[in-house]
């Protein structure tokens, strides 16, 4: 016989120390085997999930769920908590959430450089549209000059007082603009650094394999997190968003494309050493599978049809990525 399933008891504590420390107190309350449920462990659910797991507490992760399949897009807490337990409760296979340490520290200074990235495309492109528009005495020092050039030569400009209003705020803008490019590019480059060194300490591999650099070592290191967490190649294969699915027409019936929809941050990691591979004339390391490199286009074929992958082709992409980081 099934043991009967049901709401035992209801509390809602702060998200503090002392919150978690009640909510640990309340559950005492009901000895039995117990797994706590928690969405977002590595965003709002952070703080409880690192206080469970210091006490050896057996702690399960799941996705936030979509706003439609909440009462029809209301929010409540307690019954977000009941629905996050049954769904646990459900899974064949139990999520661990990603580990922090090493794992977290790079998350956190992808997420800033990636930042100061955005930033400084930005600042770059409206240098760019700013010396378009610019009265014809600045933007003459701006012709003929690359992207790089334009904004060393904003970042030196200088108001005199003989120009007028829209010269004189149009330079401002400029020189603004160029040498906040420039400090969020040196930012980013000493946030690459904190991520080289960590690495180096942690997987000095990655880095000696071809085409991996410290931003698509540092990317897979957090989707991957720990052993175990991903449990299979097909887990790797929809983690990085190629996993083969049919695209079969009416007479063909073994053309299969890349499941998109499951991609991640990871994605693009994944296929940069075998498109470096692809593109540079030494030779590929012997881990990699050379049916695996990416095609040469046929001619007269559709982009359905040239993106179109078979499974074997895939799951030799999601081999050679979780034996990489299964080896150590």
């Amino acid at each position: 016989m099934l043991p009967r399933v049901g709401v035992l008891d209801e509390i809602t504590v702060e998200a503090t120390a002392q919150g978690y420390g009640e909510l640990v107190e309340f559950a005492n309350n009901h000895p039995m085997l117990r797994a706590w449920a928690i969405e977002g462990t590595g965003g709002h659910g952070a703080g409880l999930s690192r206080h469970l797991l210091q006490m050896s507490e057996l702690v399960i992760e799941l996705d936030r769920p979509k706003r439609a399949a909440r009462r029809n897009g209301a929010k409540s807490d307690p019954l977000d908590a009941i629905r996050a337990a049954r769904e646990a409760m459900a899974r064949p296979r139990l999520g661990n959430p990603r580990t922090g340490g090493e794992r977290q520290a790079l998350s956190v200074l992808l997420a800033a450089r990636r930042s100061a990235i955005n930033a400084s495309t930005e600042a770059q492109q409206q240098v760019f549209s700013l010396v378009i528009a610019a009265p014809e005495p600045i933007r003459a020092r701006f012709r003929g000059q690359k992207l790089a050039a334009m904004l060393t030569t904003a970042a030196n400009l200088r108001v005199h007082a003989s120009w007028d209003t829209e010269t004189t705020n149009t330079v401002v803008a400029l020189r603004t603009l160029a040498r906040r490019a420039h400090a969020m590019l040196k930012e980013a480059r000493e946030l690459q650094k904190a991520m080289v060194a960590i690495i180096r300490s942690w997987r000095p591999d990655l880095l000696e394999e071809f085409g991996v650099g410290p931003i698509v070592a540092a990317t897979v290191l957090c989707a991957w997190s720990h052993p175990g967490r991903v449990h299979s190649e097909a887990a790797f294969a929809m983690l990085a968003g190629v996993a083969p699915i049919p695209a079969n027409s009416g007479q063909v019936t073994t053309r299969y494309r890349l499941n998109r929809a499951t991609a991640t941050a990871s994605s693009t990691p994944h296929y940069t050493p075998w498109s470096a591979a692809g593109s540079s004339t030494s030779r590929p390391p012997a881990t990699m599978s050379l049916d695996a490199l990416p095609k040469a286009r046929p001619a007269g074929r559709s982009n359905a049809a040239w993106h179109a992958t078979s499974p074997a082709t895939s799951t030799a992409y999601s081999k050679v990525g979780r034996q990489l980081l299964d080896k150590a």
